[in-house]
């Protein structure tokens, strides 16, 4: 599996303020990214997402260190051929129709006739977006706006597409659909690096991780290498018995309406949580363990430094 994107020990420094003062935004990134598998770049804002991926594609220069796309030093343009971006804000001729955008793109792309209409009308359909193609970009919704980037982002069929918090102010249908089209290009064989700092999102469908903080990569890897599997607590949900009959077996003990919510944290109390709710013939309606999460490892970091 070969490399498609490698950053080693990059440097950005940004001159701030009527006297400048030199601040250093990116401290050293070093991270790679594997041919075929979806990245997740983990970071708060301000962390150094954005200037990250400016850098690599050439949006501002790094003071020092080596970024390579496809074998290739990032400042030759062939390097970024293959290469699709969504940036967080992107900016829309509003006043044009999807498909007038994605034609307008395409025209700069160089492409013409069928072949341009074929590839329009399948990103289109890729994105979700064929009902709303002819209607004017200023009617888009926030989530519409967005797939309809995607969308442009993907009109020179790149091998390697870089998001940037590409699902910040979607709801959560918009996000799940979102995801879903990520998941997708994978499986068409392309290499996604997506930047965010939404937990969730990472976690569901990123192979790896780095997570970057204050300008620093502070831990990376495969996902089931971060996470541990050890149980911290098991979430049980009774119905039919007062929280009373619990006061001893659950460490969190709330109740809502005929149902009682318990967080218990030894195997043994669950197994007498269960016993009881047998005998006095009440109802497991859950019984979820739960395991350390990405938000856990982020949040524990985070607080660390």
């Amino acid at each position: 599996m070969g490399k498609v994107l490698e950053l080693e020990k990059v440097y950005k420094s940004y001159k701030l303020g009527f006297i400048p003062k030199k601040k250093l935004v990116l401290k050293g990134i070093s991270f790679s990214i594997n041919e075929g598998e979806i990245f997740g770049y983990l970071g708060p804002n301000g962390a150094g997402k954005t200037t990250t991926i400016k850098c690599i594609l050439n949006l501002i220069f790094p003071d020092s260190g080596k970024i390579t796309i496809f074998g290739e030093d990032s400042l030759k343009p062939r390097a970024r051929e293959k290469v699709g971006f969504l940036p967080e804000n992107p900016y829309f001729y509003d006043y044009l129709t999807g498909r007038e955008f994605l034609a307008f793109y395409a025209d700069l792309l160089g492409l013409h006739g069928k072949a341009k209409e074929d590839k329009i009308g399948y990103f289109l359909k890729l994105v979700g977006m064929e009902r709303a193609a002819d209607l004017q970009l200023r009617k888009y919704s926030r989530g519409m706006l967005q797939r309809i980037g995607l969308a442009q982002a993907l009109l020179n069929d790149p091998a390697l597409v870089i998001l940037d918090e590409p699902m910040g102010g979607l709801d959560p249908i918009g996000r799940k659909e979102f995801r879903d089209i990520i998941v997708n290009l994978k499986k068409e064989g392309k290499t996604v690096f997506l930047s965010s700092h939404i937990l969730q999102d990472i976690e569901m469908i990123c192979d790896r991780v780095a997570i970057i903080l204050a300008g620093e990569i502070i831990n990376q890897g495969y996902l089931g290498d971060l996470i541990s599997e050890k149980v911290l607590y098991t979430e049980i949900i009774v119905a039919g018995l007062p929280p009373s009959e619990f006061s001893r077996l659950g460490e969190s003990v709330t109740s809502s309406g005929d149902r009682v919510l318990l967080r218990v944290y030894e195997q043994e109390k669950v197994d007498q949580v269960i016993s009881l709710v047998l005998q006095k013939k009440g109802k497991i309606v859950s019984l979820i363990p739960r395991t350390e999460t990405l938000e856990d490892i982020f949040v524990s970091m985070v607080r660390n430094q």
